[in-house]
């Protein structure tokens, strides 16, 4: 099955500085959506990455097309709850897994 490449942008630059406490809660459903998503072998990893420009999401999805990939990135509680959260989602071209997570 392909990979795809995820970029969950936050509503703005200096979020996880200035997260609010109703946006920690959003962002430990986001984390719980992505597990279960983890748990049905579609989320291969996901986390937070520490850009000096501004901190985002980033996820690698194991799914059969880019509606599969979409159908998950749009249903994320963190797009769900309108306040400016948005995904890039880019197919990969080629994914080469180091031999311990291989699924051939």
């Amino acid at each position: 099955m392909p990979f795809f490449f995820c970029r969950m942008n936050p509503p703005r630059a200096d979020f996880a500085q200035t997260m609010t406490d109703a946006e920690r809660a959003l962002m430990g459903r986001h984390a719980a959506y992505l597990k279960a998503a983890q748990e049905k072998g579609i989320a291969v990893l996901f986390g937070p990455v520490g850009d000096p420009k501004g901190a985002w999401g980033l996820g690698v999805l194991e799914c059969a097309d880019m509606a599969e990939a979409r159908a998950l990135t749009d249903n994320d509680p963190t797009v769900q709850s309108g306040q400016g959260f948005a995904y890039d989602v880019y197919p990969m071209l080629s994914a080469n897994l180091r031999a311990s997570i291989r699924r051939d």
